[in-house]
C-alpha cells in the first residue's frame, strides 16, 4: 500500500487511493467482518463433525442408512454433533447415535 501511495504524483489520485485503502482495511477490522468470519469458522466446525461421524461409522464397517445420514447432515448443533462423534466410536448400530434424545 505504501509503495503505491509513494508512486502517485497526483495529489487527487493519492487521496483517492488512500480513501479506497482505508475503506478496505476498515472492513476487515469491523465487528461485522469478524462476525462473518466467526460464522464461517463455526460452519466449518459443524461440517467437520458431520463428516467425522459418518466416516467413523463407515471406517468401522457400520452401514449408514439414508435416514441416519440425513439426520447427521441436517444437524447444526455443534455440541450434539460432538456427542454423536464420540458415540460413533462405540456404537454397533448407527441409530444408537441418537439415544437419550
Amino acid at each position: 500500500m505504501q509503495f503505491v501511495d509513494s508512486c502517485l504524483a497526483d495529489p487527487q489520485a493519492k487521496q483517492m487511493w488512500r480513501d479506497l485503502m482505508t475503506a478496505i482495511q476498515y472492513f476487515w477490522r469491523h465487528p461485522l467482518a469478524e462476525q462473518v468470519r466467526e460464522e464461517g469458522r463455526e460452519q466449518g466446525r459443524i461440517e467437520e463433525r458431520r463428516e467425522a461421524i459418518l466416516r467413523t461409522l463407515e471406517w468401522r464397517g457400520i452401514p449408514v442408512p439414508d435416514s441416519v445420514r440425513e439426520r447427521v447432515e441436517e444437524c447444526t448443533n455443534l455440541a450434539r454433533l460432538e456427542t454423536w462423534a464420540q458415540r460413533a466410536l462405540h456404537v454397533t448400530e448407527p441409530t444408537e447415535l441418537f439415544t437419550d434424545e
